[in-house]
């Protein structure tokens, strides 16, 4: 793809310094992960005259945000993240990065009526879209009696009872919202089982802000290619940008700084930095490397995932202005059962159509990638595709595993992200990302602007 070979261009993957067997990297602040919160960081504190280094294990910064360039029309096609949040701190980001946007009405969908069909057998399900203003509002007025959960997991003490319930008993209890919660579950996809999820985690996913912007406009990239903010960021780090690179060994992580060494595509790399901020998915296998005590390991082992997958796929037989929307027949407002399809629209791309995929847990990518093709085959045998020669293929696929990191209902009234926030600075180590607040990019940028740079520049 396009961004590695650019990546490649810009010489970042090979940092001459790294070059030196016996030479050390020595910075202020080592940023592990160069996602959106990790990428954010590395620019924001470079700015306010902190030294850096940003170590990223993919060849290209940018976490979630995945952009696929046609070889022949050079058109783009964002598949992973879609939108930003039309924020000022959004538009400083992109003003700061030289990326040009534009406030724009949500277009999830073609301009032909969605069909709604079964994520597992691909057969229309008899289901209409209803009106869902009236219970928008509604929900809306939930999520006002919580306003600082926009914020972060900040939750009051004890946490209320509506926020523990399951989503799918919460809609039962409050019907007026029932009408919106296909919706919202549609637009929170990668949340497994939404309905037997904490309603704080669909809170979290569907806010107050997401539903000013469905109204008003969300913030896009003017050249419709969302990779631009990470192609334009790792022009601007340079060298304090590890491409390809893990750590894999930790020998110092206390009150006097960090110590670990870093698994570069020219060999190992030492790194040694006052502060450590940490980005990555906190699962306990992630951060092996950085040899946690038993404290910190109790409180990570405690994470539940899911599983969310994007692709883009050929050779469908779809007609140009497809989109289908999954609902399952038999389950609770019609909210699709997974694992299975979440949507299947076409894209700027003639003949290419983006495809979600969502587990309650997560899948070997080789049984994701083999059910979204099944699924395909089903189309055309159902007479919604045609049959077409040649077999359906993928032109791009990403797997976001671990996608979303959750806790159980008991944690969470047990004060568990009390112990999780607690964490933030003890032994010289931040950090940010999905799971300290929600999967959203312009989320994470202000969460990590307001609640985790604060520590790390003091």
């Amino acid at each position: 793809m396009f961004l590695q070979a650019r990546a490649l261009a810009l010489g970042l993957v090979f940092a001459p310094w790294a070059l030196c067997d016996d030479s050390i990297i020595i910075r202020d602040v080592a940023i592990v992960g160069g996602g959106a919160s990790g990428t954010f960081a590395a620019v924001s504190l470079r700015d306010q005259g902190k030294s850096i280094i940003l170590i990223e294990k993919e060849p290209v910064l940018g976490g979630h945000t995945n952009t696929y360039q046609d070889p022949l029309t050079k058109q783009n096609v964002d598949y992973g993240v879609q939108v930003f949040h039309d924020q000022q701190f959004v538009k400083d980001f992109f003003d700061r990065l030289n990326v040009s946007w534009t406030v724009a009405l949500p277009s999830f969908t073609s301009s032909a009526t969605p069909q709604y069909l079964d994520p597992k057998t691909a057969k229309p399900v008899n289901y209409i879209l209803p009106d869902i203003t009236t219970a928008l509002q509604a929900y809306a007025q939930h999520l006002s009696q919580y306003p600082d959960v926009e914020q972060g997991f900040f939750l009051p003490d004890p946490v209320p009872k509506d926020l523990l319930l399951p989503f799918g008993e919460f809609i039962k209890k409050y019907p007026e919202i029932a009408n919106a919660s296909f919706t919202i579950a549609n637009f929170g996809q990668g949340l497994g089982d939404h309905l037997k999820q904490p309603t704080l985690y669909v809170f979290k996913n569907f806010g107050t802000d997401i539903i000013r912007d469905i109204a008003n406009g969300f913030l896009v990239t003017t050249n419709q290619n969302n990779y631009e903010v990470y192609d334009h960021a790792t022009q601007l780090l340079g060298q304090d940008v590890l491409l390809n690179s893990t750590v894999v060994s930790t020998t110092k992580r206390d009150s006097d700084g960090v110590e670990f060494t870093v698994r570069t595509p020219t060999g190992y790399q030492k790194v040694k930095a006052k502060k450590l901020l940490i980005t990555i998915p906190p699962t306990l296998d992630n951060l092996r490397p950085f040899n946690l005590n038993r404290l910190e390991s109790t409180i990570f082992s405690k994470f539940m995932s899911t599983g969310y997958y994007t692709s883009l796929v050929n050779n469908t037989g779809l007609p140009p202005n497809f989109t289908s929307y999954s609902a399952s027949p038999d389950t609770q407002q019609n909210i699709p059962k997974l694992p299975g399809v979440y949507l299947v629209t076409g894209t700027a791309i003639d003949g290419i159509f983006d495809i979600k995929y969502g587990s309650p847990s997560p899948l070997p990518d080789k049984d994701v990638q083999h059910e979204i093709l099944s699924y395909v085959t089903k189309l055309q045998d159902n007479g919604i595709a045609e049959k077409v020669p040649g077999s359906p293929e993928f032109v791009a696929y990403k797997s976001h595993v671990p996608f979303e990191l959750t806790v159980s209902r008991d944690e969470i009234e047990n004060g568990f992200y009390l112990d999780l926030y607690s964490l933030q600075g003890y032994l010289n180590t931040w950090y940010t990302g999905a799971a300290f607040h929600t999967q959203d990019s312009s989320m994470l940028w202000n969460f990590t602007r307001s609640y985790v740079l604060p520590g790390l520049l003091g």
